[in-house]
C-alpha cells in the first residue's frame, strides 16, 4: 500500500460513484468529465492498493472491499466537515473578539463612553482591556497582544506602528486648599513648576511624559511622589502631600467639589494628543475600526 494520503475528493467522488451506479453520473454531480472520474478513482484504488470498482457495461459497482472504504470515506468526509465548521466558528469569534490596550486616564475616563458607542453599533462584540501605563501600551502593539492601543502621551514613532488622533486632554496643577498656591494670584511659570517638588504619576505614564517635556527647559520635574494611579495622585493631593499634575479629566471632579484647587500655569504648554495606534503590517481591522471611530465621534461630541 502507497504511503502517499489520501484525496478527500476522491473520496467525495468515490461516495457520489456508490450513490448514483454510475462513473458518469457522479461527472455530472460535480460538473467533471467521465474520463476524470475514472482517472481519479483508478488513483485511489492504486494509492489504497485495493479495487474499490466493478466497471460494467450496465453500470458502476462495489466491491467488497469498496463498501468497507466507503465507510470509511463516509467518515472522513463527516470529520473534514466538521473540522471545517469549527473553523469557520473560531474565525468567527475571532472576528466578533477585540482586544484593547488603554493607558489608565483614557481608560478610566474615556473608554468606557467610546465602548457603549461601539455596542449600540455592533452589541455582538467582545472587548478585552487591559489597562497599562502608555509605554507598556505601546509594547502590547508591537507584541501583537492587543488590536489597538490607546496612549496620551507625547508622540514616539516607528515605522511598525500607525496611528490616528481621536481626543486631546491637558494636564493641571491641582493642590489642597490649605497650600499657598491656593491663594496665589498670578499663574505659576514654567521655572517656578520645575523647582517644586511634585506628585506624578510614574516614569512610563504619558501623563509623566509630557510634563518632563514640558518642564524640560527649566531643568526637568522634580518629584516628592511618584505614582502608578491618577487616583493615587489625587489622594496624595488631597491629604496635602504637594502639588500634583495630572489629566484634567481626572482631576475635575474633585476640583468642582472644593477638595482640590487648580493652579494656573502660563508660559509652557501642557496639552497633549489621545493616540490609537497600531500595527502597520497588520493594518486596523474592522472592530479596532469601529472602536476608533467612536473615540472620534464621542470626544468630537464632547468638545
Amino acid at each position: 500500500m502507497s504511503s502517499r494520503p489520501v484525496d478527500m475528493v476522491q473520496l467525495e467522488l468515490l461516495v457520489a460513484v456508490a450513490e448514483t451506479g454510475s462513473l458518469g453520473a457522479a461527472a455530472v454531480r460535480y460538473g467533471l468529465t467521465q474520463p476524470a472520474v475514472s482517472m481519479r478513482m483508478t488513483a485511489l484504488e492504486r494509492t489504497l492498493g485495493l479495487q474499490l470498482l466493478r466497471r460494467e457495461p450496465s453500470g458502476t459497482s462495489l466491491t467488497p472491499a469498496g463498501h468497507e472504504v466507503l465507510a470509511a470515506a463516509r467518515a472522513v468526509l463527516d470529520a473534514g466537515a466538521a473540522l471545517t465548521a469549527a473553523a469557520e466558528r473560531l474565525r468567527a469569534d475571532v472576528a466578533a473578539h477585540l482586544r484593547v490596550a488603554a493607558s489608565f486616564t483614557v481608560a478610566e475616563h474615556l473608554v468606557p463612553a467610546w465602548i457603549e458607542t461601539l455596542h449600540a453599533a455592533a452589541p455582538d462584540v467582545a472587548l478585552t482591556l487591559e489597562v497599562l501605563n502608555s509605554s507598556q501600551v505601546l509594547a502590547a502593539v508591537d507584541q501583537r497582544r492587543v488590536d489597538v492601543g490607546f496612549v496620551e502621551g507625547p508622540d514616539e514613532p516607528s515605522p511598525d506602528r500607525d496611528e490616528r488622533a481621536v481626543a486631546t486632554d491637558e494636564l493641571v496643577v491641582v493642590v489642597a486648599p490649605s497650600h499657598p498656591w491656593a491663594r496665589r494670584r498670578g499663574p505659576l511659570t514654567g521655572p517656578e513648576l520645575a523647582a517644586a517638588d511634585l506628585v506624578v504619576r510614574e516614569r512610563g505614564s504619558g501623563t509623566r511624559a509630557v510634563l518632563d517635556q514640558a518642564l524640560r527647559p527649566w531643568g526637568g520635574t522634580r518629584s516628592r511622589l511618584e505614582l502608578g494611579s491618577s487616583t493615587a495622585v489625587l489622594a496624595a493631593a488631597i491629604n496635602g502631600e504637594g502639588p500634583a499634575v495630572l489629566s484634567r479629566l481626572a482631576a475635575d471632579g474633585d476640583v468642582a467639589s472644593g477638595r482640590l484647587c487648580q493652579v494656573a500655569v502660563s508660559g509652557l504648554s501642557l496639552s497633549r494628543t489621545i493616540r490609537a495606534v497600531w500595527r502597520s503590517d497588520g493594518g486596523l481591522g474592522p472592530l479596532a475600526a469601529h472602536l476608533v471611530a467612536a473615540a472620534s465621534q464621542v470626544s468630537g461630541a464632547e468638545r
